[in-house]
Order: structure tokens, then C-alpha cells, then sequence
């Protein structure tokens, strides 16, 4: 008889635990949500995401709030998401750094697979490499020729050592076999002033960053990094010249381990509405993203694929940040 208890009581308590995840996911959010930035404001990333906070705000009927954290190459933004309450009420938005920082930096003060999940890969975003207008070369093909002649004497700037722009330039000279002076900048803009002000030869970058420049004649774009055309721009891309090249960045969303599976579902499913709205796919265009809207399976997979990819170039080019 005693069994007998055992068991009902078991069962009751299984069948209140499966019926509890899918009521959190409904009630879901009870409060205020923070998306945390881990980078400063401004700029066409900081625009999407947003317009994205206004969407779900809109769908949720409470209050989401962008919060910036920046610093250490994400590393802080990052670890504020992996220590907040996994309720799904602290949401990170995340770029590669997310998958770099594991064999770049010795020691992190978190565990990125283990405490974090993913829930959606917003958006595949282009690089692409400027230079200045003046200078000696248009193309990709002319660009490696004149390295290649002139050994040692181009430099490139990024937004930071270790950054996904830094690590596909690296791979840009292993693979076409020549070399440049790596610059490391302290953000996009810093690195956009010295190449306009002669200090920098090249500069490699979110494409939706220097693409004003470019429109506006100050900046020449020498090739994009992806293996396609951005949609509704001619620019050349490294493959043409390079063939199989194709690096590019991500934007995902990641949650704190432990965050129910039916609140990361609504987040995702949510998020993925939002993403296919008219506003969202209007600047998307413009700026050259590609929305992806993809699973939280397919994203954790696709951080656990890229963190093997960049390990093994950081590994390579023995890049190190203390």
C-alpha cells in the first residue's frame, strides 16, 4: 500500500512538473525583460536590436529594456547573462566573440557551453575590407599582388585583437599567402578615423559599419568576406578571388543555463515573428544582414561548430589576450 503511494505521489508530482513548464512558457514574461548589449550604443547593431526590443515589447505587453555592457571583447556582457536568474527575463545579445573568447582569452569567468544556451541566430552579417581611396590598388586581386611586392608594409585595423574580423583576415593571408600588420583599435570608429586619416592602409569590418563611407566616397571597398554578394549591393567578394573563402559574423540571442525549455521556445518563437516583420526585413536590407530566425538547437550547434573553427585559427596564429 505504502508502494502504491509512492508511485501515485511520484506520478502527481511528474504530471504537475510537465504541466508547470508549458503554464511558465504562457505566463511568460511576468515582468520586465533586459536584453543585455555587451557593446556601446549607436550604430546600425545597436538600431536592429532596438527595433527588435520594440517588437517583442509590443508582443509581451510588458517592458524590455536594452541594457549595454561592454567590454573585454563581450566578455562582460556575456558573464552578466551567465550569472542572472535563468527565468528568461535577461537576454544576451551575442556575436562571434561568444564562440572566439574560449582559446582566445586563458581565463574566463565563465564556461560558455555550460553556462549558456542559445536560443536564435538573428542574423548572418557580412565583413567586409575598405580602404583608403587613394590608395594603390582596387581589387582583391591587386591588393594581394601589391603585399605580395611590397612585404611588410601594409597595415590593417579592426575593432579589437581577437575579434572575428581580426581572426578572417589572418585566415584571408594564410590562405592567399601574404601578409599585413595587424592594428587593433579599441571599437569600429577609432579604426574608421585612422584609415581616413592616413595612419591605417586597410580595415576590415562589419560591412553595415563602413558602408556609409563607402557610399559616401570615403572608404573604397577592396572585397565582402561571405562566400555571396550582399543582397542589393555589387561589391566583389574574397571568394571570386579566393575561392572557398567565406568567414562572417553572428547575432544571436543567448539566455542562462537552466532557463526552462518551454520559455526558451517562446523566446525563439517570438523573436523569429518579429524578425519577419516588414521594419525588421527593411533594414535588414539595408545594412546587409541576413535574418536567419534559427532554433536554439541549431544555434547551440552552430557556437559549438565555430568555437572548433576560431580555436584552431587563434591556435594557428598563436593570438593570445591575458
Amino acid at each position: 500500500m505504502r508502494f502504491l503511494k509512492l508511485c501515485t505521489g511520484l506520478l502527481a508530482g511528474s504530471l504537475a512538473f510537465g504541466m508547470a513548464a508549458p503554464a511558465a512558457a504562457q505566463n511568460f514574461p511576468t515582468g520586465p525583460v533586459k536584453i543585455i548589449i555587451p557593446f556601446p550604443p549607436g550604430g546600425p547593431t545597436d538600431t536592429v536590436g532596438r527595433i527588435l526590443a520594440k517588437n517583442l515589447q509590443d508582443t509581451w505587453g510588458q517592458p524590455v529594456l536594452i541594457d549595454y555592457k561592454p567590454g573585454a571583447g563581450t566578455v562582460i556582457g556575456a558573464d552578466h547573462v551567465a550569472k542572472s536568474a535563468p527565468d528568461g527575463h535577461t537576454i544576451g545579445m551575442v556575436n562571434s566573440s561568444l564562440a572566439v573568447n574560449p582559446t582566445l582569452r586563458k581565463q574566463l569567468p565563465y564556461d560558455t557551453q555550460k553556462d549558456l544556451t542559445g536560443v536564435t541566430q538573428l542574423f548572418d552579417m557580412q565583413l567586409a575590407i575598405v580602404a583608403r581611396p587613394d590608395a594603390p590598388f582596387n581589387n582583391l586581386k591587386e591588393l594581394i599582388a601589391y603585399a605580395k611586392k611590397n612585404p611588410g608594409k601594409l597595415n590593417y585595423g579592426t575593432p579589437g585583437a581577437g575579434s572575428t574580423t581580426h581572426l578572417g583576415a589572418e585566415l584571408l593571408q594564410r590562405e592567399a599567402g601574404f601578409q599585413m600588420q595587424h592594428v587593433g583599435m579599441k571599437g569600429s570608429a577609432p579604426a574608421h578615423t585612422e584609415l581616413m586619416g592616413g595612419r591605417l592602409d586597410l580595415v576590415v569590418d562589419p560591412f553595415l559599419s563602413i558602408l556609409p563611407y563607402v557610399q559616401g566616397g570615403r572608404m573604397k571597398l577592396i572585397a565582402t568576406m561571405g562566400d555571396q554578394r550582399v543582397a542589393g549591393h555589387d561589391y566583389p567578394t574574397v571568394a571570386e578571388t579566393v575561392p572557398g573563402f567565406n568567414v562572417g559574423a553572428l547575432l544571436g540571442y543567448v539566455v542562462p543555463a537552466g532557463t526552462p525549455k518551454a520559455v526558451v521556445q517562446k523566446i525563439q518563437a517570438d523573436t523569429a515573428k518579429a524578425l519577419a516583420s516588414p521594419e525588421i526585413q527593411q533594414r535588414a536590407r539595408e545594412y546587409g544582414l541576413k535574418v536567419v530566425a534559427s532554433t536554439p538547437e541549431q544555434f547551440n550547434g552552430l557556437i559549438a561548430s565555430e568555437m572548433k573553427r576560431w580555436g584552431k585559427v587563434v591556435t594557428d596564429a598563436k593570438i593570445q589576450i591575458d
